[in-house]
């Protein structure tokens, strides 16, 4: 890997453009390396993962929604949309965006913390729906996925959006861009003008994860995935893009991030060497924010050494400066302590996830954010006893490079009613490749069967599953057998009509 420098420059200054890191990015993607094997084991993993929480959320509005607004979008070749049958294909950038969020719904697929935050698993549904669309082969998906996990891991690793602001599908946009050059085989120049044009159009403020949190944090990423392909789609036809989109005068650093004078570091692969970053990404054990993780499996750890929990006066996390305020009380958002708040914003609130994981022992993706769970009163009286604080140590960890010191989770103080209090922490999920059980390829495929129990018939579970561990040797043409088909009773109430299925 080389360590790139990228900062804003003056227009006089006439920055060529092998030395901007569009250009880079771009070179990494046309770069014709091998996918090594372990790298081909981790997609095929990642697509099962995707697939499940998509199956898990077929039904919910949202996805529903989505997949409403695609299915107005028919066209041939197309792209398949999750649930429906094969020979009803959408438009690939529709096809990306039903599926981007169907599988963002839930909150429960793989993710990737560094400098800032991100799922690349958001990579898949653009990529995959373009490579249906053009007839690509399952080696053309993997070389694509590789690039696509390749490039947002490398820009959240050295590019903070976070601290202005700005929501991660920053990121999302140029690397789908990126992933579905490799994907295509198209040209250095090409890529650079598509990469530009994404990280244009995707830009957006973390307001989506502040607040009143809607459904729009799962459509979002879908977005900057659909986004992302009709910027591939553009530049193809020849047109460009602002440019240099990060290091320009009056571009992404200049205004939107730490401005001119900063310097941001971002790590690229160097020429000929293997695009593996999919290896330093993980996935989810349970279904809420990535921060969450180790706390829950911690609360799941500590309820038993409590015992009655009627007789705790408080319980203080001490954590990193992300866990405090973005889904701690550091947030200073009151719908974080409210029972009648949405599944989203709940999902961002450690305080009713470690609550609800001590009471019950664990997690499930539906149960524990259902209403009448969030308003049990015991529950109440007890997720408001929960606060949490930074701890400068648990924050270094949490950005440190050394994997043995990397750290997600934080220390927990109970203290009961008589003063006795009782500590323990954990640094790592016991899914994270590190933690105590780490999820291997039977995992994913518990978590596809769980998930998609009562959803997909069990012959058509088994037949993706076949189909997705044989990636590498699917052929052109052959990639809709990624796709899952579910009975239309399964795929939840008919959505509202909107604009595209208008009929006056």
């Amino acid at each position: 890997m080389k360590t790139h420098e990228v900062r804003t420059y003056k227009s006089a200054e006439n920055l060529a453009r092998e030395d901007q890191l569009a250009w880079k990015i771009a070179e990494v993607a046309a770069d014709p390396v091998a996918v090594d094997s372990d790298v081909t084991e981790m997609i095929i993993n990642r697509i099962i993962d995707n697939a499940a929480v998509a199956a898990a959320s077929v039904a919910r509005r949202p996805v529903a929604s989505a997949r409403a607004q695609a299915m107005t979008h028919p066209f041939k070749p197309g792209a398949t949309v999750f649930g429906v049958e094969n020979d009803r294909t959408v438009s690939p950038e529709w096809a990306a965006y039903a599926n981007g969020v169907a599988v963002r719904e839930l909150d429960f697929h793989d993710t990737y913390l560094a400098a800032d935050y991100s799922h690349p698993g958001d990579n898949i549904p653009p990529i995959l729906a373009v490579a249906q669309h053009t007839g690509k082969s399952g080696a053309d998906l993997i070389r694509g996925l590789a690039t696509g996990y390749e490039i947002q891991v490398d820009l959240v690793t050295g590019i903070c959006l976070h601290e202005h602001k700005i929501d991660h599908i920053a990121h999302l946009g140029p690397s789908a861009a990126a992933g579905i050059g490799t994907l295509l085989g198209l040209d250095t120049e090409t890529i650079y003008q598509a990469v530009q044009q994404a990280l244009h159009v995707t830009t957006t403020t973390r307001q989506s994860r502040k607040g009143e949190i809607s459904s729009w944090k799962a459509y979002a990423p879908a977005f900057a995935g659909k986004m992302a392909i009709e910027a591939v789609d553009r530049v193809m036809r020849g047109e460009g893009a602002p440019s240099p989109a990060w290091e320009g005068e009056d571009g992404f650093i200049a205004y939107l991030l730490s401005g001119p004078g900063t310097i941001y570091n971002v790590p690229l692969p160097e020429k000929g060497e293997a695009k593996r970053a999919i290896l330093n990404t993980y996935t989810k054990e349970h279904s809420a924010e990535y921060q969450s993780q180790a706390l829950i499996d911690l609360a799941r750890r500590m309820g038993p050494k409590v015992g009655d929990l009627s007789q705790i006066e408080s319980i203080v996390i001490h954590t990193s400066h992300h866990t405090h305020y973005v889904i701690g009380t550091g947030a200073g958002d009151p719908q974080k302590m409210d029972p009648n708040a949405s599944r989203e914003t709940l999902d961002h609130s450690i305080m009713y996830i470690f609550a609800v994981a001590l009471e019950d022992g664990g997690w499930h993706h539906e149960k524990s954010y259902a209403p009448e769970r969030a308003n049990r009163p015991e529950t109440v009286a007890l997720w408001h006893k929960i606060s949490t604080t930074e701890d400068p140590e648990w924050t270094r960890r949490y950005h440190s490079r050394d994997p043995k010191e990397k750290a997600f989770g934080g220390r927990v103080v109970i203290t009961l009613k008589d003063g006795t209090a009782i500590e323990d922490e954990l640094a790592l999920a016991d899914a994270h490749p590190d933690g105590a059980r780490p999820f291997v390829r039977e995992n994913y495929r518990n978590k596809f069967l769980t998930l998609s129990e009562g959803i997909i018939a069990s012959a058509e579970q088994t037949r993706f599953l076949q189909a997705v561990e044989a990636l590498g040797d699917l052929k052109a043409g052959d990639l809709v057998a990624l796709n899952f088909v579910v009975e239309a009773s399964r795929l939840g109430d008919a959505r509202p009509t909107g604009i595209f299925d208008y009929k006056g």
